[in-house]
């Protein structure tokens, strides 16, 4: 499951997707999770299931590839939807027993709630895959520029969570050595009952967060040997500049957001 995860990764395809700016992929992404949690109707689960197969194959990552990063959040899903089903008030009830009770509505809720933490694993995950570490840094350092008029520290912003996204791979390569070092020498991960298993994850935390650590004060001294003083007065190798591509990007979500917005009011009870 630990290799699975395929957020914070990046696959190079060389596709019109990777080629965008950054900027318009972070725009993009925000606007997609708006309309995640704004789309009401078959219409609009329509529109986002379009949009985002669209983004899918045009970015020519494999699509199995993406999709096992599903497998990290299985567990948290099937617990949101257990609890959606038995919990949630509605109408047309089903089944009930004492305080549980399955209504059509609460199916209804546990089906948008799994299909909704689907699209954002989903699209989260093709903007890593689709962006190198360093254009989402410079992408969202320049989205968030405006607020360094009120002494907002940008690029440090920026340049933190570039690395926090850098670091998740890393991590958890590092957390499947330990695993297989761990396994060599008797350990069993994959056998017995959930609550086994994660009790038997627990001597992984100490060394993984001595190497965490470990590995966090090598960058620091490595980021004070160059003399690294944060975004005041840097350059830019290669500045990031719109092209035709990228504003025919941006008419492309406009016209989406708007269509989830117009099939959500119409929609409308």
């Amino acid at each position: 499951m630990i290799r699975d995860i395929t957020i914070g990764q990046y696959y190079p395809t060389g596709s019109l997707l990777h080629r965008l700016d950054p900027r318009v992929k972070l725009s993009g992404t925000l606007l997609f999770f708006i309309a995640v949690f704004s789309f009401r109707g078959i219409c609009g689960l329509a529109l986002l299931t379009i949009f985002l197969a669209a983004n899918i194959y045009i970015s020519k990552i494999p699509f199995f590839y993406m999709v096992k990063g599903m497998k990290a959040i299985a567990v948290f899903m099937i617990i949101t939807a257990v609890f959606q089903i038995f919990l949630t008030n509605g109408q047309g009830v089903i089944w009930e027993w004492r305080f549980l009770h399955i209504t059509k509505g609460g199916i209804l809720a546990a089906v948008r709630m799994v299909l909704r933490l689907t699209f954002l694993v989903l699209g989260t995950s093709i903007m890593t895959l689709a962006t190198t570490p360093n254009e989402l840094t410079d992408g969202l350092e320049k989205s968030l520029r405006p607020f360094q008029r009120l002494h907002v520290p940008v690029h440090e912003i920026a340049m933190m969570m570039a690395i926090a996204l850098r670091f998740i791979p890393i991590l958890i390569e590092e957390t499947d050595k330990i695993m297989r070092a761990q396994m060599a020498r008797g350990a069993d991960f994959e056998t017995g009952n959930l609550l086994k298993r994660a009790r038997a994850m627990t001597p992984l935390l100490v060394p993984l967060f001595v190497s965490a650590l470990r590995r966090a004060n090598d960058l620091a001294m490595a980021m004070e040997a160059r003399c690294y003083r944060g975004g005041e007065g840097r350059t830019k190798m290669k500045p990031l500049k719109y092209e035709k591509r990228d504003f025919i990007a941006y008419l492309v979500l406009f016209v989406f957001f708007a269509a989830i917005f117009v099939l959500r009011y119409v929609n409308a009870p």
